[in-house]
């Protein structure tokens, strides 16, 4: 099992929220043993010269092989964070994505791989069972009532 740590510099990163009948599409986050502790939706850490939104569009093509349609402007979060005692940082510009209408249509979760070759699963997550006693807390902290906030939580 590979261990991740935070970087140790501020990354800025662009992740997607990518809805499917009302449940939003989210990585599992694991802690050292390998228990999950959250989930997390896709994306990733936007290359220098680079625009998020071309980055968001080229981490799913990258991560899931698929082409998305970005919906409309970023939500933006600063998030600071501690995983396995290390402290993270990172600034968030957070959209709205559409998939190709087959892709993943009959699947329940998507298995992917990381460019560190560490195994990811995704599934979709009612935001209701969402940072709840009992159940997985939804990363970054306050994405939850940023989405419900900003009317962005349940879309069809």
């Amino acid at each position: 099992m590979t261990t991740w740590r935070p970087h140790a510099h501020i990354r800025v990163v662009a992740i997607g929220l990518h809805w499917r009948d009302g449940r939003l599409l989210a990585a599992e986050v694991r802690d050292d043993a390998g228990r999950i502790k959250g989930v997390r939706p896709l994306g990733g850490e936007i290359e220098f010269g680079e625009s998020w939104r071309t980055a968001l569009v080229r981490e799913f093509n990258e991560e899931l092989g698929i082409d998305i349609v970005l919906k409309g402007e970023a939500l933006m979060l600063e998030n600071i964070f501690v995983h396995e005692g290390a402290t993270g940082h990172e600034v968030m510009f957070i959209s709205e994505v559409g998939f190709p209408d087959v892709a993943f249509r009959d699947q329940d979760r998507i298995d992917f791989s990381e460019d560190n070759g560490a195994h990811v699963v995704a599934r979709w997550f009612d935001l209701a069972d969402l940072d709840v006693e009992g159940g997985p807390s939804l990363f970054p902290t306050g994405l939850k009532d940023l989405l419900l906030g900003a009317g962005k939580g349940r879309p069809a």
